[in-house]
């Protein structure tokens, strides 16, 4: 089975997505495998999002992120 970072889904399995966090990508994490705050996670999906939606304006993806977010176990409401 496949595992995924339970704060953006990035795969777990691929190395470059590894880190100190047995449930956490490198990425949402600090050195010691700590979740990263709200906010810095969602400026990297913002980010990501705007890196395969050409055109896709800060506004729209910060709307679009909240979204992705709240199906992710890490920020579920």
């Amino acid at each position: 089975m496949n595992k995924f970072c339970y704060s953006c889904s990035a795969p777990l399995e691929m190395s470059e997505f590894k880190g100190p966090s047995e449930n956490y990508c490198k990425y949402c994490t600090d050195e010691q495998g700590n979740l990263k705050s709200r906010d810095e996670i969602k400026t990297g999906i913002v980010e990501w999002l705007k890196t395969w939606q050409p055109g896709l304006d800060q506004e729209k993806a910060q709307v679009r992120a909240e979204y992705f977010m709240k199906a992710m176990p890490a920020w579920a409401e």
